[in-house]
């Protein structure tokens, strides 16, 4: 349901070679990096773990991640980017990115997700502990151009679910 009963639609799609610069345009909007053309490669190759979020058809967030083969054959999904544009947090837009991301890895074979987060961004620290993440690392001097240069590693452990 929509603000004051009207509906609006939040939907999600896959990243084409068609809509990708609607990912680069949601990057350069919120975040503070450039992305090289590997980031979008790997956003592309992860397949369904790459969504743009639409909300009434205006692209207004996105998730991208690489998939990472472990030994054994696990995989191990790694989240670059989830971002939503700033006049549309709060509507549940992050978070069914992120659900769409932890449904997804549940059925397929996941063993773990994981992130980089800013260490002073407590607004999306909070925000993944909320889904289960843990902070299981922190790294010092990650990021070249924002002070402080570190960030945390937050992984989730996923169980699977049977098919």
């Amino acid at each position: 349901m929509g603000v004051g009963g009207r509906e609006v639609a939040i939907s999600l799609d896959g990243v084409r070679d068609k809509n990708m610069m609607q990912l680069k345009k949601i990057n350069t909007a919120i975040f503070p990096v450039r992305y090289n053309d590997k980031y979008y490669t790997d956003a592309i190759a992860s397949g369904d773990f790459t969504k743009l979020a639409y909300y009434s058809d205006i692209c207004v967030g996105s998730i991208a991640c690489r998939l990472e083969k472990k030994e054994g054959g696990a995989v191990r999904v790694y989240i670059m980017t989830l971002g939503v544009l700033a006049p549309y947090r709060g509507l549940g837009i992050g978070k069914m990115l992120l659900n769409h991301i932890l449904n997804l890895s549940a059925k397929q074979n996941v063993s773990e997700i994981y992130l980089h987060v800013h260490t002073i961004n407590e607004d999306a620290l909070n925000f993944y502990k909320k889904f289960g993440f843990e902070v299981t690392d922190k790294i010092q001097n990650y990021y070249t151009n924002i002070t402080p240069p570190d960030c945390f590693v937050l992984t989730k452990f996923i169980t699977q679910t049977k098919k």
